[in-house]
């Protein structure tokens, strides 16, 4: 960085953006107070975009719980961090796969997306969607005389039943993809997603929320999430953009005529992001799209990745294990 550069930003040491455009990520102020679990279950790691160096992990587990001849559905995994920090390989995301993967007997596809502010949106759905044309690739792979990698063998995976799970920025991140790919999932052909999971999906706006404004959480506050969408969103612009706030007055995305596959919404009722996320469930609903909206008591922000072997965090698994169950039919 240039000699009279100063800080402009700065997400708790962990990414700061100087005067001059550059930035500089740190590790050492993460801090994660949970060892890594294995619980019988496998993963390996692929390269889906050569171009930008991205890499995705599969979990499944090491043993099926599920009889034959019913094969696995593909869960796709996008983490959270405000679109400026995280990665597969952090232990609560990877805890939180394992977890997904052994108690659902699904094979988890957990992704990783490039960061802002070096990467300001819409690079990360644009990587999504990459994703999901990488899953594309390996089932017609698989459908051919060359397919021979276990882990997409179609005797045991089902490309017809992918499902797309996002938390906090990844739950923004699958409402932009499921915006995108409409119903069907027109032109991913064998591939196709059943239904999308946005857990606490990390919306904003410029005018404040009762809950943005009342709630107290132990590890999240105003300050920051309003960093991340300063480092985030296309520079000038306002939280009011679309990629921030789906019914913005800027929004060029009329979502009463996109057809979307069914959504089950989550938020944790002591949240600062509560509101946003029960008025983005409700404005769809009213729209007549399948929209089910489960709010947990007591609960903040990152209760399941945070905790994904939880009494409330088993609770959420019935619910997208019916979730997943149902919209397969």
């Amino acid at each position: 960085m240039g000699s009279l550069a100063h800080m402009v930003e700065d997400c708790n040491g962990i990414v700061q953006l100087y005067s001059d455009g550059s930035v500089y990520r740190s590790d050492e102020n993460i801090h994660f107070p949970m060892p890594l679990i294995n619980n019988g279950v496998l993963f390996k790691d692929f390269l889906y975009d050569k171009t930008h160096h991205l890499h995705l992990r599969l979990y499944k587990a090491a043993v099926s719980q599920t009889p034959p001849p019913r094969k696995l559905p593909i869960l796709v995994f996008i983490h959270g961090g405000g679109f400026c920090v995280g990665s597969r390989v952090w232990p609560n995301f990877q805890n939180c796969c394992v977890r997904l993967a052994s108690g659902l007997d699904v094979l988890v596809v957990s992704i990783d997306y490039r960061l802002a502010p070096e990467h300001r949106l819409p690079a990360a759905m644009e990587d999504a969607y990459s994703v999901m044309k990488w899953l594309q690739a390996q089932a017609l792979m698989m459908s051919s005389e060359n397919g021979d990698d276990a882990w997409f063998n179609t005797s045991e995976v089902d490309f017809d039943r992918v499902f797309v799970l996002g938390d906090s920025s990844g739950g923004n991140i699958a409402h932009h993809l499921a915006v995108k790919l409409g119903d069907g999932s027109g032109g991913l052909s064998p591939v196709r997603v059943r239904g999308y999971v946005l857990l606490a999906p990390f919306f904003s706006g410029v005018e404040r929320t009762k809950s943005e404004e009342t709630a107290s959480e132990a590890m999240l506050n105003l300050d920051i999430l309003d960093k991340f969408w300063r480092l985030s969103l296309p520079t000038g612009d306002t939280r009011d953009h679309s990629f921030a706030n789906p019914f913005g007055p800027t929004s060029t995305v009329r979502l009463e005529e996109v057809r979307l596959e069914p959504m089950l919404v989550v938020a944790g009722e002591c949240e600062l992001l509560k509101d946003r996320v029960h008025d983005y469930a409700n404005k769809l609903k009213e729209m007549g799209k399948k929209i089910h909206y489960v709010e947990f008591e007591r609960q903040e922000h990152g209760f399941f990745t945070n905790d994904p072997y939880s009494k409330t965090s088993t609770h959420f698994l019935h619910l997208l294990s019916k979730f997943i169950f149902e919209s397969s039919i």
